[in-house]
């Protein structure tokens, strides 16, 4: 058994005990697998296996990750944001996004939202530590319950600038229903609010059938490559922040952006103000 949040209309967190299935496997553990974490388990382990055999898919979730800390990074120093929430935010298998805002400014507050159990029993221990960061039980597909809870509201403050990040989330979900919760989260934001979105991307490379077939006919049942025009959809009427949305390498690179990257651009990635 493992352990979630509720919430009894105060501060404090109530945790209820809550079944981890270790029969089906998890889009956090498969993730956690394929980052080399101890957060797993067979079931998730297989799928991450057939998915790292397409030749260069292991460097894709480090990609993924450098992105995560360069935008999280922009947003906190040249974008101003203080708030930020992280959906789908994953198990911390390497550094998280409260880590890497806080290497710009010490007041950033974070609410990080998930659905897998054992995501929210790491994040108790977090609770206990920090009180700038909350993890809370959510389903990006319900968004009016996430932004309805009193933990992620009593942490962000949604009349103010905030930040949106959802990271390998969006691809996981049916066609149709990817765009309606873009959609839903646009309708969220106030002016100078930012939403960044990042996923698998199909610009007609072989490679894109073979990690799609990996993950979806491979057991986890979801992970599907989309072409550009989707992509950009997601941020509708929003102002793209330049480069735009393009691979993730190619966002704002550092001195550590790999540059040779054989499937760099199979994951696409981009950042959209509201003005």
């Amino acid at each position: 058994m493992n352990l979630s949040a509720g919430s009894n209309g105060s501060n404090a967190p109530i945790w209820t005990q809550t079944p981890i299935n270790t029969a089906e496997p998890s889009i956090a553990r498969v993730y956690d697998a394929v980052l080399d974490g101890k957060d797993n388990f067979a079931v998730d382990r297989e799928i991450a296996r057939k998915f790292l055999q397409i030749p260069g898919a292991n460097q894709m979730p480090w990609d993924n990750r450098a992105w995560l800390e360069r935008v999280t990074r922009w947003l906190v120093g040249e974008g101003g944001i203080r708030q930020i929430i992280d959906l789908g935010s994953g198990l911390p298998t390497t550094s998280s996004i409260h880590e890497f805002a806080r290497e710009v400014a010490d007041d950033v507050r974070v609410a990080y939202v998930d659905n897998d159990p054992i995501v929210l029993a790491h994040g108790r221990a977090l609770l206990a530590v920090d009180d700038n960061t909350t993890v809370i039980t959510g389903d990006v597909c319900d968004d009016e319950s996430i932004f309805a809870n009193p933990e992620l509201r009593g942490l962000i403050d949604l009349n103010e600038p905030f930040a949106v990040i959802v990271a390998s989330v969006l691809h996981h979900l049916p066609d149709g229903e990817d765009q309606r919760i873009a959609a839903a989260l646009r309708e969220r934001l106030g002016p100078g609010c930012y939403l960044a979105f990042a996923n698998f991307h199909d610009p007609g490379d072989p490679r894109a059938r073979e990690i799609e077939n990996a993950l979806v006919e491979g057991g986890l049942g979801s992970g599907w490559m989309r072409p550009y025009p989707q992509h950009r959809m997601y941020f509708g009427d929003l102002d793209l922040v330049a480069p735009g949305l393009c691979p993730v390498n190619e966002w704002r690179p550092d001195d550590a952006t790999r540059t040779d990257s054989p499937v760099h651009h199979l994951y696409i990635g981009g950042v959209g103000k509201r003005t």
